[in-house]
């Protein structure tokens, strides 16, 4: 090789691994106590980092994620998922399931029961007549061991957790891994995977409540959604789906082009009815038109005051969004807060709803030798 080119060749190799190096360096990792449930044990939380302000943090209790720092267009940071600074306030307020890894089955299950291979299995029911988001017990309060990663590109901690055989009626030991990753380009990761020993459903989500303006800074009704997605599975009065996919075209659910998630939240429709009977408020399965392609967007929502924008990518088929309707003014939050009616929206990436107990959905099982795999992108920016 001439001389010029080994000169080129090494001066090249030195800039990218400068590039490495600096790129790296903006990536960093934090561990500290997170206190301890009142048994003694112990609990930790992770602190993910970029150079460019944004900051997860995820507790062990849970594999919860606790706070998310996002910069606004003018680069000040707010913490944009509700929570608790503590974990009393998580055990004092166990139906809300902010920011928890949802297992084993998110969402609802009708009756709290489902089959197979001709055997039914019986879910505690939390949910009236249903049981919600893996029964009374489900992962989001237990406590996940945790190793922190670091790579050039990334930031990351995985979570594990070993569900016994039985666990809230479910069969099969399962073993389940979540990793957060933080990136310089402000996407936060969430990868999923989980093996069973013996035939089983599983739905696993992360059930973060997102305010762009900020966790506990209003509502979010002038935030502006966009949802790809031209179907929904419309409910029953319980909640649970009729196993139809409706299309979206001329109801209040059609969010295909951006709209103010409060512009038809009061409308009068059934559905709304279902879901807030008081107010109205969205509480649905939206059936992505992305069919898991990691590289189409699925959903956005934007805040027109800050700027930040919240863009999500999924290998899911649906998402749950939520707009808190249960949030009255009463729950105090991370710095005593109070987290307001609609205060917040969630974007829950799954299978459908009681997918078990309906052949029209695809299917939810999983077997032993099989892994399941999901990956959720929550890509920030700010204009």
């Amino acid at each position: 090789m001439p001389i010029h080119q080994k000169l080129l060749s090494a001066i090249g190799l030195t800039l990218m691994t400068a590039s490495i190096s600096a790129h790296a360096a903006g990536l960093t990792s934090t561990r500290e106590s997170f206190g301890a449930l009142p048994d003694g044990t112990p609990l930790e939380k992770i602190t993910l980092s970029n150079s460019h302000g944004m900051k997860a943090s995820i507790i062990t209790y849970g594999a919860t994620l606790q706070a998310l720092q996002v910069p606004d267009k003018k680069g000040e940071v707010a913490d944009v998922v509700l929570g608790f600074d503590d974990i009393q306030g998580y055990q004092a307020n166990p139906t809300v399931y902010f920011g928890a890894t949802i297992g084993r089955f998110g969402n609802r299950l009708a009756g709290g029961k489902f089959s197979l291979d001709g055997q039914t299995y019986s879910v505690p029911l939390n949910d009236k007549s249903n049981a919600l988001h893996g029964g009374t017990r489900g992962f989001d309060k237990h406590v996940w061991a945790v190793e922190a990663k670091q790579d050039a590109d990334q930031v990351a901690a995985t979570f594990t957790y070993r569900s016994p055989d039985g666990e809230m009626g479910f069969p099969g030991t399962l073993s389940t891994e979540v990793t957060y990753s933080l990136n310089e380009r402000n996407e936060l990761r969430v990868q999923y995977k989980a093996t069973t020993d013996k035939p089983t459903v599983l739905n696993l989500t992360n059930h973060s409540y997102f305010n762009l303006a900020g966790a506990g800074n209003g509502d979010v009704l002038e935030q502006v959604a966009t949802l790809h997605a031209s179907r929904y599975t419309p409910v029953t009065a319980k909640l649970i789906p009729t196993g139809e996919l409706a299309p979206v075209k001329g109801t209040p659910m059609d969010f295909l082009a951006p709209t103010a998630i409060g512009k038809h939240i009061r409308a009068k429709h059934e559905q709304l009815a279902f879901a807030e009977p008081k107010q109205g408020g969205f509480d649905f399965n939206w059936v992505l038109d992305t069919e898991g392609d990691m590289k189409r967007e699925a959903a956005k929502v934007t805040d027109p005051a800050s700027g930040r924008t919240l863009t999500l990518y999924t290998t899911e088929p649906g998402v749950q969004f939520y707009t808190s309707n249960f949030l009255d003014g009463t729950v105090r939050g991370k710095g005593g807060k109070l987290y307001p009616h609609w205060g917040a929206f969630t974007l829950e990436t799954q299978h459908f709803p009681d997918a078990p107990n309906q052949p029209n959905f695809s299917s939810t099982r999983l077997d032993p030798g099989q892994t399941y795999n999901q990956t959720t992108v929550f890509a920030f920016s700010a204009n």
